[in-house]
C-alpha cells in the first residue's frame, strides 16, 4: 500500500499562497506553512523548499510584495503580502481551480 502524497502542483500552491495571504495579512514564510498547515486540518503540508522558490516567482510577477520585519518571537524576517496583481491572479486561479474540481467531479460521478 503507497503512502498518500502531499505534493502540491505549482499553480495550487499559488493559489493556496494567495488566498492565505488575502485572509491573513502579511506573513513570513514559516508562519504561511503552519497556516496552510493547520487550516487544512493537517492534509496539506508546505515544505519551505518550494514555498520560498514559489514566493521568489510570484515577488517577480508582481503578486506578492515583501518587507522585513520581525516577528512575535523577536526574529527578522521576510513577510509577505498579497498585492492588487495578486489578487487578480488569485482570482484566475481559483477560477481555474473551480473548473478543474467540477472536471474531476464529473468523471468520479460518470466513469
Amino acid at each position: 500500500m503507497t503512502k498518500p502524497k502531499n505534493d502540491i502542483l505549482q499553480g495550487t500552491l499559488t493559489l493556496l499562497v494567495l488566498r492565505s495571504l488575502e485572509g491573513q495579512g502579511p506573513l513570513h514564510g514559516y508562519a504561511l506553512c503552519g497556516h496552510i498547515q493547520r487550516v487544512s486540518d493537517d492534509t496539506l503540508r508546505v515544505e519551505e523548499g518550494s514555498l520560498y522558490p514559489a514566493l521568489h516567482r510570484m515577488e517577480q510577477e508582481g503578486w506578492v510584495s515583501s518587507a522585513w520585519r520581525v516577528t512575535e518571537k523577536g526574529r527578522r524576517a521576510k513577510f509577505y503580502q498579497i498585492t492588487a496583481l495578486g489578487r487578480a491572479q488569485l482570482d484566475a486561479e481559483r477560477e481555474s481551480w473551480l473548473r478543474l474540481t467540477r472536471g474531476v467531479g464529473r468523471v468520479l460521478r460518470y466513469s
